[in-house]
């Protein structure tokens, strides 16, 4: 049995003076709730701390950029899965739920939650909620949606839910799963922990008539709208922008992003689920304040300032490293190293399902594609942009890995205008009268790249890519855009012409449960909406049949995903590479070389080494409610 500490939800009288200077009279908080014992689960997960155990108090200084990096909240305060990564990504453990069982063949997967865990009201978190997501946000034809929950399904069907009791539910499918806890691990696809359903169901025709009417009153056509509004799971990260939802999280929102444009603030969960070894509840920061910034450079010079006490994304590039190194000591920070697993560091998507027929059918030419990979100067970009770090790639897997394909990783990477010209000159051989080619309905073959204004290095790569293309005769062309705008154009649309993206994975289980550029298979391969949704819900409106040679690649991706033996994984996942280097879908520059993020020296049971993906939510798995300042 573990000791609880009876005084780990009090708080300090410097920290209770700081929160009424923000308004956020955390002592009232504590007043008026029930002891410690009786909001903890009956066992409340112990959580062994990086370092030493901590003490509660104090505030995380944070910073969003920009309308579109709700994502980060991922990263930082909402990994809160049923079963989590560990933190050296080695596998995968129980985090929300108390225990999981697996069959011999993968087709039973067997949860149970913690009896007497809550919700951030109070209220109980049970199977109750697992129903009410599976019938109403999963399955339910007139208002559910599956982005992000493709492992959900075997052969078109989905996993079929049995309730047991209030603490116990099995998922079934008609054949082997082998990724199924995997997917619920990976960031961002459990929502199973999302749905609170005492809270959801005032928005829902079933369980309030007036729904409609509460619709209406809020400036929504029907109760539909309302209801996906606050699921939270039509549209990317939304559910974040709602202070009033509860939460399993170990922070909730008083002030959520999009309620106040200055900073969003985030306070204890007096019911959080877990507990140091010492018995004290967690998490031990009192609250994290995001500071709303505008753009990189000010979130930069902020970090310089000290204002932040962790970060890497949007600051750690390569140009901003000296600066950041000089400026260690007056901003009191360290820096720690992020191992790489994208599968580039910057990859070009052509929108292989463009609502221009002719655009379409060209950016649908593999030659096409090819010759633009020849045209781009590759180490000049990488010398120029990332100071030297890194070797011409493709999107593809690290070297050393047990699915290293060379051919993948190195085919048209060599820096040839001449092949890229005479490659073209088959494919578009006309031009205008300064040089540049004409498509087949004889415009001028322009390119514009839709590009996230905060991923900067994206932008100083398309300051010197314009004149390379120029060189075989294409007209590439950049247009930045506040992350928000570039969802809604490029994640959710049908009408650019390209963009460039990263992530994905290069190595090992990461890339199995991530092959983003290698298989159109979820909206993370934006060079494919259409074929994507075609693999996730073939029966959406915008679903696009794919071509025979894509069929059968989703197909092998499909058999992986209900194989459960690691060798038959290996070596299904060695197949799918082998098809995608045929296929020659998207290119990119370079695999990454390790990078890097800042933490404030009093910041403690942060980790020196973390991978660095979205699937692992760098820092999430780390555990960011064991942080603490001394």
């Amino acid at each position: 049995m573990v000791r609880i500490n009876r005084r780990s939800f009090l708080f300090t009288t410097t920290m209770a003076a700081g929160a009424g200077m923000l308004g956020l009279p955390l002592m009232a908080q504590s007043a008026g709730l029930p002891p410690l014992e009786e909001r903890l689960p009956r066992n409340p997960l112990v959580i062994v701390p990086t370092d030493r155990p901590g003490v509660q108090g104090g505030t995380w200084n944070h910073a969003l950029v920009g309308g579109g990096s709700l994502s980060m909240l991922i990263r930082y305060q909402s990994y809160e899965p049923l079963v989590r990564f560990t933190p050296d990504w080695s596998g995968i453990e129980p985090n929300v739920a108390e225990s999981y069982e697996v069959n011999e063949d993968s087709t039973v997967y067997t949860f149970t939650l913690r009896e007497g865990h809550k919700w951030s009201d109070g209220a109980p978190y049970t199977t109750e909620d697992i129903r009410f997501w599976y019938e109403h946000i999963l399955t339910d034809p007139e208002v559910g949606t599956t982005s992000g929950q493709s492992f959900w399904q075997v052969d078109g069907a989905w996993g079929q839910l049995d309730i047991v009791d209030e603490t116990t539910f099995r998922v079934v499918f008609p054949s082997p799963n082998g990724f199924f806890a995997h997917g619920l691990a990976w960031a961002n696809q459990d929502q199973l922990t999302r749905a609170p359903a005492h809270y959801l169901k005032q928005f829902h025709i079933r369980y309030n008539p007036d729904a409609n009417q509460l619709a209406q009153s809020r400036g929504y056509q029907s109760w539909t709208a309302l209801f996906a509004r606050e699921h939270g799971l039509a549209e990317d990260n939304i559910h974040f922008q709602n202070s009033a939802r509860p939460t399993l999280n170990a922070w909730m929102f008083t002030s959520a992003p999009g309620e106040n444009t200055e900073r969003a603030i985030a306070v204890r969960n007096p019911y959080y689920f877990k507990i140091d070894t010492e018995g004290t509840q967690l998490p031990y920061f009192d609250r994290i304040v995001y500071q709303m910034v505008g753009d990189p450079q000010v979130l930069l010079l902020k970090t310089l300032q000290g204002e932040i006490d962790m970060m890497d994304q949007y600051i750690a590039t390569p140009t901003n490293r000296p600066v950041l190194y000089d400026g260690q000591q007056s901003g009191d920070y360290r820096f720690y190293t992020l191992r790489e697993t994208a599968a580039n560091v910057m990859v070009f998507n052509l929108n292989l399902n463009h609502t221009d027929e002719v655009k379409n059918a060209l950016y649908n030419t593999r030659e096409f594609r090819q010759a633009l990979s020849l045209a781009i100067n590759r180490q000049d970009l990488i010398d120029a942009v990332f100071v030297g770090q890194g070797a011409p790639a493709q999107p593809s897997i690290i070297e050393g890995d047990p699915l290293y394909n060379e051919r993948l990783a190195t085919q048209f990477t060599e820096y040839d205008p001449d092949r890229a010209n005479q490659m073209l000159d088959e494919i578009v051989p006309d031009r205008d009268s300064a040089g540049y080619r004409l498509d087949p309905a004889g415009r001028r073959l322009s390119i514009i790249f839709e590009i996230d204004q905060t991923r900067t290095t994206f932008v100083d790569m398309f300051q010197l890519l314009p004149p390379m293309f120029q060189a075989v005769g294409v007209d590439v062309q950049m247009r930045t855009m506040d992350r928000s705008l570039w969802e809604t154009r490029v994640r959710n649309g049908r009408e650019f012409d390209a963009t460039a993206h990263q992530f994905g994975a290069n190595s090992g289980i990461a890339a199995m449960l991530d092959p983003r550029y290698f298989v159109p298979f979820s909206s993370n391969s934006v060079y494919a909406p259409g074929w994507s949704l075609y693999f996730t819900s073939p029966e959406n409106p915008n679903a696009i049949e794919p071509p025979e040679e894509i069929k059968q690649q989703q197909e092998r991706y499909r058999d992986l995903l209900a194989t459960g033996d690691p060798e038959q994984q290996h070596a299904k996942m060695a197949e799918i590479l082998e098809a995608a280097a045929d296929q020659f879908l998207v290119f990119g520059i370079s695999l990454p070389a390790d990078g890097y993020g800042i933490v404030k020296n009093n910041m403690v049971n942060t980790m020196d080494v973390m991978p660095n993906s979205f699937g692992w939510p760098t820092p999430g798995p780390s555990r960011p409610e064991q942080f603490f300042k001394t």
